[in-house]
């Protein structure tokens, strides 16, 4: 007993390292971006200023030219925001579902949006089998094959982006075990909400 309670102990402290670390970069990229933002409006306040203060002096052709160097500007700034490296879980999880050829899987998308919550709640069984239902339920609606065994590939691929100074077999093992235990309530609950459903309805019109 002592034995398994260290060992669960061991790899619950390893899924909340790794998690707050893959979340740590996620706000760090979000605050080194809003600095750019704010830098961006303080230089474009002063270009404002420069060329107010210069009106008198330049011609039209001037203004044409800062107007359509401005607009080059904005349009190299667009192209860069839209060749960002995915940084966040979720957008590291899609980038690499895509890759893995796992882009038409939409259900992974329902397991996705619970998937915060199942981890921050891996410590409590409760908890966890309560967050696990919730995700059951909504998968029920799911018309197409689901196999959990590729949300596992993809989610394993994006962790190791995410922390791969701190990865190792350790992890590895971790969140295999997490995923094994999440994906054996899955499955146990997989086809009942639409018996249950029925169930309820008869009894409701009864």
């Amino acid at each position: 007993y002592i034995y398994i309670r260290r060992e669960y102990a061991v790899r619950i402290r390893i899924i909340n390292a790794s998690w707050r670390t893959a979340n740590n970069k996620a706000a760090d990229f979000m605050d080194a971006g809003a600095e750019g933002e704010e830098g961006e409006v303080k230089e474009g306040e002063g270009e404002d200023e420069k060329v107010e203060g210069a009106q008198g002096e330049t011609s039209k052709t001037n203004e044409t030219e800062l107007a359509r160097a401005s607009a080059s500007g904005e349009a190299q700034n667009k192209k860069a925001n839209n060749m960002k490296v995915p940084t966040t879980f979720n957008e590291m999880f899609m980038f690499n579902g895509a890759v893995m050829g796992f882009g038409q899987s939409a259900w992974m998308n329902i397991v996705l949006d619970q998937f915060d919550n199942i981890v921050m709640n891996v410590a409590n069984s409760y908890r966890l089998q309560e967050e696990c239902d919730v995700c059951a339920l909504v998968m029920a609606k799911y018309r197409g094959t689901i196999n959990l065994g590729e949300f596992k590939a993809v989610m394993l691929a994006s962790l190791r982006s995410l922390v791969p100074k701190d990865w190792d077999g350790d992890h590895e093992v971790a969140w295999g075990w997490l995923w094994e235990n999440v994906e054996r309530m899955l499955k146990n609950l997989m086809g009942k909400p639409q018996v249950q459903e029925k169930a309820l309805e008869r009894l409701i019109m009864s």
